[in-house]
């Protein structure tokens, strides 16, 4: 929101230790930990008008851009993170290019070849494409994250309802029980498995014939 500051009002000027750029994203990020395993994963997302870094940084990593869909209107999806000596972070996003579908193709999908994993990102993309991954017969791995705050509750327990497998960390977790007002066996009711990750605890992998835990990597 814009707003007019009169010369009454208190004046704060912020010094800026260190400036970085990093780039990131869920569908990058994970894609790049795909390719250090040896897969050869196809990242089904949007970008903006300053795309070409990104590309270039795609190609290093020998990673494909081929079903990226470059919205020229606008800029990239970035986060603005101010980080204090505590650590205390003040983030700002601007959706940008995210606020547009990415439209992949599938027509060339084999789905006994196939794994889809849908993160944080648009949430038409997400919505549709996990119906249509149901609807291939793609096994799927649904990982709302930071996306949990906007999703209607109805809507996110029916895009986990069209998955093979939930992934969260605790807190997450506990968000989608409220939004959706499914127990944790509701959710294996949808879904064949749930996977929550507790930080240095480790993780939990529950199926509907029990559970392990799964220790920390340092």
């Amino acid at each position: 929101m814009l707003g007019h500051v009169s010369e009454a009002d208190a004046h704060l000027d912020v010094f800026v230790g260190l400036l970085a750029e990093n780039l990131g994203g869920t569908a990058g990020n994970i894609a790049y930990s795909l390719s250090l395993l040896g897969e050869n994963p196809t990242i089904l997302g949007t970008l903006g008008q300053d795309y070409h870094r990104y590309f270039e940084w795609l190609d290093l990593c020998g990673i494909s851009a081929a079903a990226i869909r470059v919205v020229p209107e606008v800029f990239t999806a970035s986060a603005f993170i101010t980080t204090d000596e505590a650590n205390n972070q003040i983030t700002a996003f601007n959706p940008g290019a995210m606020m547009f579908p990415s439209k992949g193709d599938f027509s060339a999908l084999d789905p006994a070849q196939s794994i889809a994993i849908i993160a944080p990102g648009n949430l038409q993309d997400m919505s549709e494409y996990a119906e249509r991954y149901l609807e291939m017969g793609i096994f799927s791995i649904f990982d709302p994250g930071q996306s949990l705050p906007v999703w209607d509750g109805a809507d996110l327990a029916e895009a986990i309802g069209c998955c093979n497998m939930l992934v969260s960390n605790d807190y997450e977790l506990a968000m989608i029980a409220q939004s959706t007002g499914l127990t944790p066996h509701d959710l294996l009711e949808k879904v064949d498995t749930v996977i929550t990750t507790k930080g240095e605890q480790g993780c939990e992998i529950v199926t509907r014939t029990g559970s392990v835990t799964v220790s920390p990597v340092p």
